[in-house]
């Protein structure tokens, strides 16, 4: 494959790269350029061969029909995958095919395989065919293109675990270092969606942090992740209910607990509607962190105050600094976590 020219320009954030509204974040923006033809300078090209899509945009896209259809009608209107109904994207594997100059100082190689660690509703992405689409890990193998900014995250694949395993864990990988920062030795714990990806990793890391004091609850709607949240043997109970259902959450979540709120509570639903289940589980002056892409700032602030509830509410950030490196290793530690990650997503 011949190298591609680079061209000045770029900058560090990838405003270079926003087509729609001009001078704009990527994030945001309606539409970017994914013309891989050239770079700009601080870029690296990636040969994607797997999209992690995040699980709230998944949902959504079989709810309205194809998925892959969808993600090739979103990239190729958008430069990105950047669902627009709920605003999230996910991100990639691929392999490095080219660094520009301008690079902050680091040991990334031509050929290095990575995951990629900022979402792809900002990563300029093409997508020549989609090969192959995984819906109980919503993953979709790929053939096409698509570049990090100066300041895009990677990890690189590590050699011990298979390579789906890394990618479906590092896909939430900001979820137990977020749990570690909030989670004091024996709190009550809530997890809301606590049988997917990043809830699993919530309760997990709260079991670590919280220790054999801790009060561990998890809800989960779906049969199946509910049965194998309790063979995974960290929650004290497991709770079978819609997360949508605020004052049913609210009973069961006391009845679990002889009476006591959530000390914490993390949300990592991926519907619509589960802000208030969340709030009304937990304590005043306790912490309400919502991982979930699906989450209302409107529906959880103004919910919040509606039922008298002075709780502290967090919006889940993606990043946390060594979160890469923090999620790997638990899975290292925490064999029965892996074996779970292993049975879905391998």
């Amino acid at each position: 494959m011949s190298l591609r020219p680079v061209v000045p320009g770029g900058e560090p954030y990838g405003t270079h790269r926003v087509l729609e509204p001009r001078g704009g974040l990527p994030q945001p923006a309606q539409r970017v350029d994914n013309d891989f033809s050239r770079l700009f300078e601080g870029e690296v090209l990636l040969a994607v061969e797997t999209l992690n899509i995040d699980a709230a945009s998944f949902t959504q896209m079989e709810k309205e029909g194809d998925p892959a259809h969808i993600v090739l009608r979103t990239v190729g209107d958008r430069g990105k995958q950047h669902n627009p109904v709920t605003g999230s994207g996910g991100m990639l594997l691929g392999r490095v095919v080219q660094l520009a100059p301008g690079r902050p100082a680091e040991a990334l190689q031509v050929g290095d395989r990575v995951a990629t660690l900022v979402s792809l509703s900002l990563t300029p992405l093409r997508i020549d065919r989609i090969k192959a689409v995984r819906p109980p890990s919503a993953q979709m193998d790929v053939d096409g293109e698509a570049v990090l900014f100066a300041t895009g995250a990677y990890a690189r694949l590590p050699a011990d675990l298979p390579e789906r395993l890394a990618l479906a864990a590092l896909d939430v990988a900001g979820a137990a270092p977020q749990v570690a920062r909030l989670v004091k030795k024996d709190d009550v714990v809530l997890v809301l969606g606590a049988g997917g990806k990043s809830g699993v990793l919530c309760v997990a890391e709260a079991r670590r942090v919280g220790g054999a004091g801790a009060r561990i609850v998890g809800l989960e709607a779906s049969d199946r992740a509910a049965a194998e949240l309790r063979e995974l043997g960290l929650c004290d109970a497991v709770i079978s209910a819609d997360a949508r259902d605020p004052v049913a959450v609210r009973m069961a979540v006391l009845a679990a607990t002889g009476g006591r709120e959530a000390d914490v509570a993390f949300s990592c639903v991926n519907v619509p509607d589960a802000e208030l289940g969340a709030i009304l589980s937990t304590r005043d002056r306790g912490i309400v962190y919502f991982f979930a892409m699906s989450t209302s700032f409107t529906k959880a602030a103004l919910g919040a105050e509606g039922v008298g509830k002075d709780v502290d509410l967090f919006i889940g950030n993606g990043y946390a600094k060594g979160h890469a490196d923090h999620t790997l290793a638990m899975l290292r530690d925490m064999p029965a976590v892996r074996t779970l990650f292993e049975k879905r997503y391998c």
